[in-house]
């Protein structure tokens, strides 16, 4: 039996980004069609009062926090305060306001970058908190541990039912792809593509090309997270343990599959139709060597993604290409 009901009212916070756009979709499939997703003019996050006003006129069922404010090493590494300040004031208002009014099913979405720098590989759950963490992004995994914490404790104390899903790297339909404050590979499509447009002979990339990514589309963690609010108990006799026996608040999404950097470029350069040389700015920082998570809880529940890393990359290129015609591109 599903642990949502397709008459719930579901509040998707962050309805508008990239993951809450493709969690949004994923539900409609599944005929959740009443869905609560303001946007920003309607619903300031950071706002205490407006969140509890707010949930207290439109009394959702079912809470999916996919808000955040996001970005890549330069991002984090220049805006500190913003990235700590902002993200734990969204979690804590939505979470908290979440409970207060007896919200009966929350799903939180935390980050792979919560996990320690040199974390054994692949990362299992159990690595959380076992070792220091990657300096460039220290500021959002803190306030991502925060969020998971909190559900945590709410279960714990409260009975509150929060599950949180750790999504290894995202791309996809409705990406950010500014050259600077982006992630790595929508950066990298829009530094391919700008290069091909004007005919440049190397596109020079950061770092070494060296440390392993994995990479998840969008669209598979919305059909994620549609299955682990349907389908994962934790307090289920069968549901996830970690290796002591106790019941694991959260779970890592992914392919279970990585890709160095270097080879990334090659294959986006290849999807934008870019002919020209790769350079490498050894200068630049390269982040954690190597991150891969373990996704065979979440496989053994029952679920896997289903989208290809060439797949996903023409689906991509296409939305920035359409983002594009749009003139919805800035920096």
């Amino acid at each position: 039996m599903s642990l949502i009901h397709v008459s719930d009212r579901i509040f998707i916070a962050g309805a508008h980004g990239m993951a809450g756009s493709a969690i949004s979709r994923a539900l409609m499939t599944r005929g959740y069609t009443n869905q609560l997703t303001p946007d920003r003019s309607e619903l300031d996050l950071l706002d205490g009062t407006a969140v509890q006003r707010w949930m207290k006129t439109h009394q959702p069922d079912v809470v999916v926090l996919a808000a955040a404010k996001v970005g890549g090493i330069q991002a984090n590494n220049s805006q500190p305060a913003g990235f700590l300040l902002d993200n734990l004031k969204i979690e804590t208002h939505v979470i908290e306001t979440a409970w207060n009014n007896c919200v009966r099913r929350l799903l939180f979405l935390g980050s792979s970058c919560i996990y320690p720098k040199f974390a054994p590989q692949p990362i299992r759950e159990e690595a959380l908190l076992t070792g220091a963490l990657e300096p460039t992004n220290a500021w959002y995994a803190i306030a991502k541990i925060c969020g998971i914490k909190l559900g945590e404790a709410l279960r714990k104390q409260y009975d509150f039912d929060a599950i949180s899903l750790m999504p290894t790297n995202l791309y996809g339909p409705g990406d950010n792809y500014h050259l600077t404050e982006s992630h790595v590979l929508p950066a990298l499509i829009r530094r391919f593509h700008q290069a091909k447009e004007s005919n440049a002979p190397s596109v020079c990339c950061w770092g070494t090309g060296t440390p392993l990514r994995e990479f998840l589309h969008a669209d598979d963690l919305g059909e994620a997270c549609v299955f682990a609010l349907e389908n994962w108990d934790p307090t289920a006799a069968d549901s996830p343990r970690d290796e002591v026996g106790e019941p694991l608040p959260f779970l890592n999404v992914g392919t279970g599959c990585d890709i160095s950097i270097r080879e990334l470029a090659k294959q986006v350069a290849t999807t934008v139709g870019y002919p020209g040389q790769i350079q490498w700015d050894q200068s630049k920082p390269d982040g954690t060597p190597k991150k891969q998570l373990d996704v065979s809880r979440l496989q053994t529940m029952g679920w896997q993604a289903q989208i290809s890393l060439k797949k996903g990359l023409e689906l991509t290129y296409a939305d920035f290409l359409d983002q594009l015609s749009k003139v919805m591109l800035r920096g």
